[in-house]
């Protein structure tokens, strides 16, 4: 069962994810949640997942800033960035750093397709 790290700075937008994932029960688990880069960072180091969903705009580091740490370590995880700020910058430097996909928050319902479409199992 591929693990998803949720990591949004907001507590509201992580639980409807969350709940986004599991009602869709298509196999996927969410294995951990983070608020912010450096939790992410963190989330990531300690749980391994199969993928990460990535809000970009968050207090401490962009989603993009935390997504090139982690892929400097690991270039091969499957991250997808997930903001309601995605402008043609951030799309072309999520694809520069290898991030598989852009997602707008307003289409939640997408979310489980997305993750199953990179899903690098």
């Amino acid at each position: 069962m591929p693990g998803v790290l949720v990591v949004d700075d907001e507590a509201d937008m992580r639980l409807l994810v969350e709940a986004v994932i599991k009602r869709a029960n298509e196999g996927l688990k969410v294995v951990g949640l983070a608020t912010n880069g450096a939790e992410a960072i963190a989330g990531w180091r300690d749980t391994n997942p199969d993928m990460i969903l990535l809000d970009h705009q968050m207090p401490d580091m962009t989603g993009l800033e935390a997504a090139e740490q982690i892929l400097s370590e690991q270039p091969d995880q499957t991250i997808i960035l997930f903001s309601a700020f995605l402008d043609a910058h951030i799309r072309s430097r999520a694809d520069e750093l290898g991030i598989k996909a852009c997602l707008p928050k307003t289409d939640l319902q997408r979310i489980p397709e997305a993750l199953w479409r990179y899903d690098p199992a």
